[in-house]
């Protein structure tokens, strides 16, 4: 399937506009970005017309024939290339032979929240790509319905990010740009109950979970890994709520917050069901 490599040299104009995909002004005017490694490029190519060129190495096509096979019947344009062309376009140390770009992904508001929406994530003012892509997969792996990302926060095309993902971005109704305020007022209007999660909040996770508060369908708001949530972001919230911290850690990175915020919701909603 690999056949003789099409493209061999690192300045050809395919690779060099491929490359250019690291900037994120050049991803917004293209609506193209990398997703890199076999994993992503599986997921993505399970969307019809989500990858737009695949690059892959012999290895990587005799490791993976499967992933290259849906990548065309996807509709990519199959790129047999070089080690070091792959390794051009990569943004890790140690390349998997296989980089794919792919077509933006995003949608609207209107789009991603429905009237059967019960678990949402508005990201607002993150600026970490690893965290933006470690809190999608968090929200895929609970079951949530979409993640929203505020206009303030990093691009969720950022090559860390997808690849913090691990293609969890490729599951997921995912609405880039829009302002905090709008993205509240229409999860509150679709019915859903809006929660910032803040290492000061007053009201206690564990608690809330208790006395049957996260049954509700919930809009779970997280914001900035240095600062948490502006008070003017906070006061939008119908319940501001803290992780327990029960040992001697001073607190929990965002991460890692989300995913215990997102299961407590994700459980408290299946029992009710």
């Amino acid at each position: 399937m690999a056949g003789r490599p099409a493209i061999t040299s690192p300045r050809s104009a395919r690779v060099v506009a491929a490359r250019r995909l690291a900037t994120r002004s050049f991803r917004s005017r293209q609506r193209l970005f990398i997703a890199e490694g076999p994993q992503a490029v599986r997921e993505a190519a399970a969307r019809r017309d989500g990858v737009a060129e695949l690059y892959f190495t012999p290895d990587a096509a005799a490791r993976h024939p499967e992933i290259i096979g849906a990548a065309r019947d996807a509709g990519a344009i199959l790129l047999p290339t070089t080690e070091e062309i792959v390794a051009s376009l990569s943004d890790t140390v140690n390349p998997q032979g296989m980089i794919a770009v792919c077509r933006y992904l995003d949608t609207g508001l209107s789009d991603a929240l429905t009237p059967s929406s019960r678990l949402v994530v508005l990201l607002a003012h993150v600026r970490d790509p690893g965290n933006v892509g470690s809190v999608i997969r968090a929200a895929d792996a609970a079951g949530a319905d979409a993640v929203l990302v505020s206009d303030e926060s990093v691009d969720v095309y950022n090559p860390k990010a997808v690849r913090a993902s691990v293609g969890s971005l490729f599951h997921l109704p995912i609405v880039v740009g829009v302002a905090v305020g709008d993205a509240v007022e229409r999860c509150r209007t679709t019915g859903l109950r809006i929660v910032a999660a803040d290492g000061a909040g007053p009201l206690d996770l564990d608690e809330e979970a208790d006395r049957g508060a996260l049954r509700e369908p919930t809009c779970w708001v997280f914001g900035n890994e240095a600062w948490g949530l502006p008070e003017g972001t906070r006061a939008l919230a119908d319940a501001v709520v803290r992780v327990p911290i029960h040992g001697r850690a001073e607190s929990l990175n965002l991460s890692t917050a989300a995913a215990v915020c997102l299961y407590a919701s994700a459980r408290a909603q299946r029992r009710r069901v």
